[in-house]
């Protein structure tokens, strides 16, 4: 069948409107699309009027998109790995944009612009570093809203300005680059939250429950709102990498 104007509109809309601003042609029914902000290219088609797919040239994109569309067993164009499907033009655009901000998270992209825009800087003086890290913190901290869509990864808290970009393993004990930029070392947390975790008052298990340390009363637990079990939402593999660390390092054990 093939794509009929308006859902050629949609497509493109759908596209341009959440990050995919390079148009690269067609392959048959399938509309091709890149980003001049992430290394992913996405294919996009509609099955009637009802029903869209996206294809993927990362599978790592694909595979973080548990919890959005449904994998598609339709083929998909040469070059993609895999699709998803969306039910309507609303599901095709949040679809589209977690796509988006998925691949500027993921795997190593942080890396990559962070060497884009610090390969030429010199680090002779220790200002002339912190400025390198200063840069490097502000790309952590952009992907990590990125990753976690702009939401405290605990509470849901959608207030920019208030959120807290927190390293699981610190800045200062990673031992590259690639782990102090990685969005899997890192939980974008509400401020109350941010300094819980970073001074060891709380940390996280494997499957995402929010340990609090015996050493905050049941007084200090109310006031904090961590009188109820608290979770890290959307939690990824690459996450168990590093809460390990944070577990034995900084939590704060009853005997520490």
């Amino acid at each position: 069948m093939s794509l009929s104007p308006l859902n050629i509109t949609r497509l493109e809309k759908a596209a341009v409107d959440n990050g995919f601003d390079l148009e690269r042609g067609r392959d048959g029914d399938w509309l091709i699309f890149g980003s001049s902000q992430a290394s992913l290219q996405i294919w996009l088609t509609a099955l009637g009027e009802s029903c869209f797919l996206v294809a993927f040239s990362r599978c790592d994109v694909f595979d973080a998109l548990t919890n959005m569309g449904v994998a598609s067993s339709n083929p998909v164009p040469k070059g993609a790995l895999a699709a998803r499907s969306a039910r309507d033009p609303s599901a095709l655009h949040r679809l589209v944009r977690r796509t988006f901000q998925l691949a500027r998270a993921l795997p190593d992209e942080p890396l990559k612009a962070f060497l884009d825009r610090t390969g030429s800087l010199p680090r002779t003086t220790e200002a002339e570093r912190l400025i390198v890290q200063r840069i490097g913190q502000e790309v952590f901290r952009d992907r990590l809203f990125d990753y976690w869509e702009g939401r405290c990864a605990i509470t849901g808290l959608g207030v920019p300005d208030l959120l807290r970009a927190s390293h699981v393993k610190p800045w200062a004990d990673c031992e590259t680059d690639a782990e102090r930029l990685d969005v899997f070392n890192g939980l974008l947390l509400a401020p109350h939250l941010d300094a819980a975790f970073d001074r060891g008052f709380i940390t996280v298990a494997d499957d995402g429950a929010v340990i609090v340390a015996s050493l905050l009363d049941e007084e200090a637990r109310h006031v904090l709102g961590m009188q109820e079990p608290l979770r890290v939402h959307s939690l990824g593999e690459g996450h168990r990498r590093y809460l390990p660390w944070h577990r034995e390092r900084v939590f704060r054990k009853a005997n520490g």
